[in-house]
């Protein structure tokens, strides 16, 4: 059993949040040439939205976080970081069951994008979602939850 959990976000742990963001997605933006720390901030704060968003915790560490949004008819997995160096260590997997069971509960499908040369790319594949679409930058992903017969 993990020691893992879910935690509420407020307003004042956006600039924690910010930076574990930047350190996660820094190797992949870079590859992509589009490494830009205000850029991130603008990004960041247009997409900040408490309500949708859950520290993810080991123990009393916070070590990531993630942003689940309703999306008309599916949920909308808009952010999922974990510090670089907790990343290998199966917490990504916890999340996305955590994700797969609201989005059962909820009757509806799950949606995301990652960005291009992202080693999330294969994280979500591994997990059950299909590309869907490309853009320049981004891939995106859709999980069909079971429906029964």
């Amino acid at each position: 059993m993990s020691d893992y959990s879910l935690q509420p976000v407020q307003v004042e742990d956006f600039e924690a949040m910010l930076s574990l963001r930047m350190d996660a997605l820094r190797e992949s933006l870079e590859r992509l040439g589009r490494f830009d720390l205000q850029r991130g901030r603008e990004r960041f704060q247009a997409a900040f939205a408490p309500e949708f968003m859950r520290h993810i915790c080991c123990g009393a560490e916070r070590i990531g976080f993630v942003t689940l949004k309703p999306a008309g008819t599916s949920l909308y997995l808009e952010q999922l970081y974990v510090k670089p160096e907790q990343q290998g260590q199966r917490v990504g997997a916890w999340v996305i069951s955590w994700v797969k069971d609201r989005a059962r509960a909820a009757r509806q499908d799950v949606t995301l994008s990652a960005l291009k040369l992202s080693d999330a790319n294969r994280f979500y594949l591994r997990h059950g979602f299909k590309q869907v679409a490309e853009s320049e930058f981004d891939i995106d992903y859709r999980w069909t939850r079971e429906v029964a017969a």
